[in-house]
């Protein structure tokens, strides 16, 4: 899916374990993995504004568009640094 979420970006910033963020935002520890590892197929406007309240940032910040290839692989587009 070419929708990736950062959210291990932004727990590293915050000094902060993925149970902790779970805990804060009302969601269960697996639920948090998923959408983390990339399995999940939608958020709820909720969810992310829970994250990003106890986060501190923005929904720019947890996620990104990656452009896929024709092989199914995902590439980074040109201006993303």
């Amino acid at each position: 899916m070419p929708i990736v979420a950062d959210i291990d970006v932004m727990l590293a910033r915050r000094k902060m374990s993925v149970g902790e963020l779970a805990d804060r935002v009302g969601i269960t520890p697996a639920n948090l993995a998923v959408l983390k590892n990339g399995r999940a197929k939608a958020v709820r406007f909720a969810t992310l504004a829970a994250l990003c309240e106890v986060l501190d940032c923005q929904p720019g910040d947890l996620l990104h568009w990656e452009a896929e290839d024709t092989a199914g692989e995902r590439t980074v587009p040109a201006d993303a640094t």
